[in-house]
């Protein structure tokens, strides 16, 4: 597998890797909000903000919508899917390896009792 910059799951890890912008992602989830409701909720300015959302728009996990002159944001789900599978490719893989750890463990055990009885 070839890694590279233009790897969806790539931007959309690098944009969530700041704490502000998952809160961000979480409060449009569920609901569309302006730039200034989702500013309203946060200790920054409102140009700090604007760049947050530009990197989860770019990242693909936003859209903007523009109603008159307010820019209006909800969450991408779409955008989410590749790193989803990643993520659970990545989980199914761990479990197969500590499947695996725990079955060789459990058959030297086994050997080492077969041993110590004989």
């Amino acid at each position: 597998m070839t890694v590279t910059d233009d790897d969806p799951e790539d931007a959309a890890l690098r944009a969530l890797v700041e704490p502000r912008r998952r809160a961000i992602l979480r409060l449009v989830a569920h609901d569309e909000l302006s730039a200034g409701e989702i500013a309203s909720t946060f200790d920054v300015t409102r140009p700090a903000i604007s760049q947050h959302l530009t990197v989860l728009k770019d990242a693909g996990l936003l859209v903007e919508r523009r109603e008159g002159t307010r820019r209006l944001y909800r969450a991408r789900s779409e955008g989410l899917d590749g790193l989803r599978a990643f993520l659970e490719d990545l989980w199914a893989s761990s479990l197969d390896t500590a499947r695996r750890l725990v079955e060789a463990d459990r058959g030297r055990r086994d050997d080492d009792e077969h041993h110590a009885a004989g």
